[in-house]
């Protein structure tokens, strides 16, 4: 059973206007927008009324309830009988479950690692471990103390205050990552664990010189249960304070920056030499997804993992309620039978969780992802693991835990994307490649964020905001292949200090949104 990474588009003309994945498929994917009477020649159908960009048309006549197939897999049942040439969508495709085929590790390969890796300039830390940036961090322990902690990193923020970094050129900034909890919930339960976890990776993170940690001193997430639990070291690398104990938000901002001034200095002590791509650990987003993702953008970035971790590298897949119906192309690849075990309980988990909480698993695709062409969650999953390419899966972490092993790892996420990128950094993420089908504005700091559009339509559009096109795959004029290798080298580059589109415009603080879990009291 092919896997949607691995198979390349049927062959089909670039000059046809719609573009078949794989032979069994039932549907073929409108590479501009067709009208009716449109002839597909190499596929032997004309279109029946309008199939806008990105979206399905059938490729033989179907019945009501049949299942329709879309790299050579399931992605729902017709509602409704269609006849070849018409556009299938949501008012005749709907989600319904299936049985799939839990075969563990048929397809888990071992890894074939190169003989000379590749590198990049990175900052090798005096624990031996390598950063990509070299942020100072405001971390707050609660939401009480954002404001403080945003007013002690505006002091230092470039555009308004240029001479406060003036003398400090290797140093990429002063960022504040505040967040909405920290109190009003059990001070034993998972909730106050996850959000230390989260922060705990942040405090730790290679791409952090220095750490400052603002609380407010009564809440719930007291700074000293979070250095416990987490086994932080406070002193030269890691400043803790609250505003109660400072006497006010004036004197906290005040001994913040003083603070952080004195960090200056350390910080800025470092330089770039060549590491190996082994110490690259990298995020793997898709938002905004399109009917293209699962054509260019997502399998060019798996093709794009696949010579990490042949370098030695590591890579993170997330979003569990974005691979559902699609995790058993993952059991497949998974090296063991406790590696599968862990992926589907972290599946039951999901579940049962969408069923406490009123929804469902199908709850997904978002307007946004249906306006592009996407119809069902099994569609946009099967697109969606495609990121992960054809490594074997090696091992799978709950949110925002330290990632420890090496190659292709699965991570327990939510959906939406400033919660699993948060994970996946805390986790040891130091770059994040996040693919867009519909625009995306996204960063993350401290981990730069690199952004590939699934079309060329969306690059012209809003190519300030995407630092790579994978759209010619979809036009044929580029292979999967030639567009991973691509994505490969601006990895190494991005790793090297080159600047992504969003850390230009300056995104990456509001980013920061650890999950948020149980009842708020």
């Amino acid at each position: 059973m092919p896997q949607p990474s691995a198979t390349t588009p049927a062959p089909v003309p670039a000059t046809e206007a719609a573009l078949r994945i794989h032979p069994a498929d039932d549907v073929a994917i409108a590479r501009r927008q067709m009208l009716s009477g449109t002839r597909l020649d190499t596929l032997g159908v004309v279109v029946r009324g309008m199939v806008p960009p990105g979206h399905k048309v059938a490729l033989r006549d179907l019945p009501a309830g049949a299942p329709v197939r879309r790299y050579n897999q399931v992605i729902g049942h017709l509602s409704a009988p269609v006849a070849a040439g018409a556009h299938v969508h949501t008012h005749n495709l709907r989600y319904a479950e299936f049985t799939r085929d839990h075969e563990v590790g048929i397809d888990a390969r071992p890894t074939r690692f190169v003989e000379e890796p590749a590198t990049f300039q990175g900052i090798v830390r005096a624990d031996g471990r390598v950063a990509t940036r070299n942020y100072i961090g405001v971390l707050t322990s609660v939401n009480c103390s954002a404001t403080a902690a945003r007013a002690i990193a505006d002091h230092f923020r470039r555009d308004i205050h240029p001479e406060a970094l003036a003398d400090y050129p290797n140093i990429d900034g002063v960022v504040a990552l505040t967040h909405g909890t920290g109190c009003a919930t059990d001070g034993d339960g998972e909730p106050l664990k996850v959000l230390r976890r989260t922060l705990g990776g942040y405090a730790r993170h290679p791409n952090f010189a220095a750490v400052l940690i603002v609380g407010l001193g009564c809440e719930t997430n007291q700074i000293q249960g979070l250095v416990a639990q987490e086994a932080l070291q406070e002193g030269t690398r890691l400043v803790t304070f609250s505003i109660q104990d400072s006497g006010g938000t004036a004197r906290t901002v005040a001994r913040g920056v003083a603070a952080i001034q004195a960090l200056l200095g350390p910080a800025n002590a470092v330089r770039r030499e060549p590491v190996p791509a082994r110490h690259l650990t990298v995020g793997l987003q898709c938002g905004g997804s399109d009917g293209y993702s699962g054509i260019s953008a997502n399998p060019a970035l798996g093709a794009a993992v696949d010579r990490l971790v042949a370098h030695g590298g590591t890579a993170i897949l997330s979003e569990t309620p974005e691979i559902y119906g699609g995790e058993h192309l993952l059991l497949r690849r998974a090296v063991s039978t406790q590696v599968a075990d862990k992926l589907l309980a972290r599946i039951r988990w999901w579940e049962d969780y969408t069923a406490r909480n009123g929804m469902k698993m199908d709850n997904n695709p978002s307007a946004g992802n249906k306006a592009g062409g996407l119809t069902t969650i099994l569609e946009k999953s099967l697109g969606a693991i495609a990121k992960s390419g054809t490594s074997a899966l090696v091992d799978v972490f709950e949110y925002a835990e330290p990632v420890h092993a090496r190659g292709l790892v699965y991570m327990d996420t939510p959906g939406y994307d400033p919660v699993y990128a948060t994970g996946q950094v805390a986790g040891g993420a130091n770059l994040i490649c996040f693919t867009t089908g519909r625009g995306s504005a996204y960063g993350c700091a401290p981990a730069p964020s690199l952004k590939l559009s699934t079309n060329t339509a969306l690059w012209r559009r809003q190519q300030e905001d995407i630092d790579l096109d994978c759209g010619p795959i979809v036009e044929g004029l580029a292979t999967i292949d030639a567009v991973g290798e691509r994505i490969f080298r601006q990895m190494l580059a991005t790793a090297s200090g080159e600047r992504t589109a969003s850390e230009r415009h300056g995104y990456g603080q509001n980013e920061f949104v650890p999950w948020s879990l149980g009842a708020v009291m």
